[in-house]
């Protein structure tokens, strides 16, 4: 992250939000970029469906709601933020594709947020705007499970950073961005690919992490693991302990290779925030 870039934040003012804050005001204070903070308003006749309400009312109720986002905007983390340079804007419309049209239209470099799910299958549940933002945005997404437990941003420490490639299209980028981040922090960085294949493909699997590694010039703990992905990557996570763990991802096409059916299973149980590159 350079001191001209931009993060956006969406917030719902959830703990999920405040969590996803800490994460967002680090690295908005700790690197110099901006953080947008982004409320959206689902109108009124879309969140109640097709309810008859006067046109009269439907507008002071417009009103209400947008005055009372700003109120509620304005005051959302103001002290913890306040050494951070921060825009606090309020749209009306549809969340993720809201988020993602802001994105590109104001040009984010980084979009973060948390998912989310419910009762004992949370692990299983990823957030249906998430999911959106994660499959359209054109920029890297932050997010996880477990921001609502974020410490705040000053007790938030980042010194291991985990990249896990499947050596497909985006492994350079995933591993150019984890290696920019873990260079920010002073981070170590491991380097891991996940593969369920035999020795002859292990061999091979490794001279490609040795030449990505080469290519992007940095020095890495470099792994090969066989096994499921998402539980070898997740473990690995938990094991080194790693503070975030990047993984690759295309833009509108989606996931790809090995992490294209298996993005969602990791960052619902990665056990750290999981940046999509």
């Amino acid at each position: 992250m350079q001191a001209n870039s931009r993060i956006l934040l969406p917030v719902d003012f959830s703990e999920r939000s405040v969590g996803a804050a800490h994460y967002a005001g680090l690295l908005a204070s700790h690197c110099g970029c901006e953080l947008v903070l982004l409320h959206v308003l689902v109108p009124p006749q879309f969140e109640f469906g097709a309810v008859d309400i006067a046109g009269s009312m439907l507008a002071e109720l417009c009103r209400d709601r947008v005055q009372q986002a700003n109120i509620d905007m304005a005051e959302f983390l103001a002290s913890e933020l306040a050494n951070v340079r921060v825009r606090r804007v309020v749209l009306e419309g549809d969340p993720s594709g809201s988020i993602v049209d802001f994105t590109r239209n104001e040009h984010c470099d980084l979009i973060v947020m948390p998912t989310h799910g419910y009762g004992p299958f949370r692990r299983f549940i990823l957030g249906s705007n998430t999911a959106k933002v994660l499959h359209d945005a054109d920029c890297p997404v932050w997010t996880g499970v477990h921001l609502e437990d974020a410490p705040p941003a000053l007790s938030i420490s980042i010194r291991h950073v985990l990249c896990a490639v499947d050596l497909g299209p985006q492994s350079c980028k995933a591993l150019a961005w984890a290696a920019s981040l873990a260079r920010e922090f002073g981070a170590r960085i491991t380097l891991l690919h996940a593969m369920p294949c035999g020795p002859q493909s292990q061999m091979a699997a490794g001279e490609e992490l040795r030449k990505l590694q080469g290519s992007a010039g940095i020095e890495a703990d470099v792994r090969l693991e066989t096994g499921e992905p998402a539980h070898v990557i997740c473990a690995a996570a938990a094991r080194l302990p790693a503070a975030v763990l990047v993984i690759g991802r295309g833009s509108a096409a989606g996931v790809y290779g090995r992490l294209r059916a298996n993005a969602y299973a990791i960052i619902r149980q990665s056990p750290c925030p999981v940046v999509s590159v």
